[in-house]
């Protein structure tokens, strides 16, 4: 009966997932949330006050997990929420069931909640796994969101 319940054991202590910064202050090649998604900004122009109200700032990013183009118009002097994007290496051992079974460079421990990720990265890890390349995986997470972002051949040590 007790093994019908899963423990999560991994608790944030209330840190949130964003945090707020007016839209003046956002910069080029930093992060905001788009329409509900983590987004890397690659372009933003700002527009002059106008008769009545504030100079907009037009916000163009990418989404940092599904590589989508989105797009927002906000008034300069508004906050937007900024994602709290963290990364994170793993050793990679194998693919198990279509997910990536890794352990933690520092303590060991093994996790295997993270999907192959679909195209090129993907591909690059089942063809080290055939032939026994040892990789170190990038997991990057944002807003509760895992994937992993990059895959480097992992240094031999003698």
């Amino acid at each position: 009966m007790a093994d019908e319940f899963e423990i999560d054991n991994q608790g944030d202590a209330g840190a949130s997932n964003t945090f707020p910064m007016q839209c003046s202050a956002l910069r080029k090649n930093g992060n905001v949330v788009i329409k509900g998604r983590p987004c890397k900004i690659v372009d933003m122009s700002t527009s002059k006050t106008g008769k009545h109200g504030h100079a907009k700032v037009h916000l163009v990013g990418i989404d940092i997990f599904t590589g989508k183009k989105l797009e927002e118009l906000c008034p300069s002097t508004h906050n937007m929420e900024v994602p709290v994007v963290k990364t994170k290496q793993y050793n990679f051992s194998h693919i198990e069931d279509g997910f990536l079974v890794l352990h933690d460079v520092n303590t060991s421990e093994e996790r295997s909640d993270i999907k192959v990720p679909e195209g090129e990265l993907g591909n690059k890890i089942e063809a080290a796994e055939e032939n026994g390349t040892p990789l170190i995986i990038t997991i990057q997470s944002a807003m509760g969101e895992e994937a992993a972002i990059k895959a480097d051949e992992a240094s031999q040590k003698d």
